[in-house]
C-alpha cells in the first residue's frame, strides 16, 4: 500500500475492524470475507470510485485456534476444511462477484487475489496440507472460470492469481525454522514483488497464476 500511495493512487483499504491510521489518499472500510453482505456494502461505497486494481490480500493456513495444516488424511476434519475454504476460496470468490463488475469495460484493469503454488495440483510432490491445498486449487479454478467469463464483456480487464513467495508473516511464522537461508521475504518487499509483477499484467495473462517473480505458476 505505501508504494501505491507514494505513486498517488487512491486507496481503499478493507478489513474486519474496518479502521486505519488516518492519512491522505486512503479510505478504510469494514468487510468481512466471511460475511457477503458486508461484501456486498464495501462495493456499493466503492462503485462510485473508478476501480483499476482489485488485491484480495487474504488467506489462512493456520486457524485461530491453532489447528494448523493436516500432514495426514487422518487429521482432515470437516469443520476444519469448511473453516479454510470459506476464507481462501468462497469468500475470495465473493469479493469477485461483486468487485468484478465494478472494473472498467474502456481500459486495462486487474482483479488480483493472493494464491498459492501449493494450489498447483501438477507441482504437487510431497502431498500434505490438505485443506490449504485444495482450497487454493479451488480459488485457481474460480480465477480462471471468472476470467473466462468476464472476457465476454470486459476485454481489457485481467484476472489473476498472486504467489507471493514465503512471507515474513503470521501464517508462515509456525513453519519457518524449516526454511532454508534467503527464502523468507519481508512484508514491503513481497509487496512491491507482487506490484512489480501487477505492473506487466495484460489480458492475455487472465485467468493464470503468476509468482512473485512474474513466472506462471502450473495449473
Amino acid at each position: 500500500m505505501e508504494r501505491l500511495i507514494a505513486q498517488g493512487t487512491r486507496v481503499f483499504s478493507g478489513s474486519r475492524g474496518g479502521r486505519g491510521v488516518p492519512r491522505e489518499g486512503v479510505t478504510p472500510f469494514h468487510w468481512d470475507l466471511t460475511d457477503e453482505t458486508s461484501i456486498a456494502d464495501a462495493a456499493r461505497l466503492i462503485s462510485a470510485a473508478p476501480l483499476d486494481l482489485v488485491i484480495v490480500a487474504s488467506g489462512a493456513l493456520t486457524l485461530e485456534d491453532g489447528t494448523g495444516p493436516e500432514r495426514s488424511l487422518k487429521q482432515v476434519k470437516a469443520d476444519t476444511m469448511s473453516d479454510l475454504f470459506a476464507i481462501n476460496t468462497i469468500g475470495p470468490a465473493l469479493v469477485a462477484k461483486h468487485f468484478l463488475p465494478l472494473l472498467p469495460r474502456d481500459r486495462s484493469s486487474v482483479f488480483a487475489a493472493l494464491s498459492a503454488r501449493v494450489g498447483s495440483i501438477s507441482d504437487n510432490r510431497i502431498g500434505g496440507w490438505h485443506s490449504y491445498r485444495a482450497s487454493k486449487a479451488a480459488l485457481n479454478m474460480l480465477i480462471r472460470n471468472y476470467a473466462i467469463e468476464m472476457g465476454r464483456t470486459h476485454k481489457l480487464a485481467s484476472v489473476i492469481g498472486l504467489h507471493p513467495g514465503t512471507v515474513d508473516s503470521a501464517l508462515s511464522e509456525p513453519f519457518q525454522g524449516n526454511l532454508p537461508p534467503g527464502q523468507l521475504t519481508a512484508p514491503a518487499d513481497a509487496a512491491n514483488n507482487l506490484l512489480h509483477v501487477l505492473a506487466k499484467i495484460t489480458p492475455q495473462d487472465s485467468g493464470k497464476v503468476f509468482d512473485w517473480k512474474g513466472e506462471e505458476v502450473p495449473a
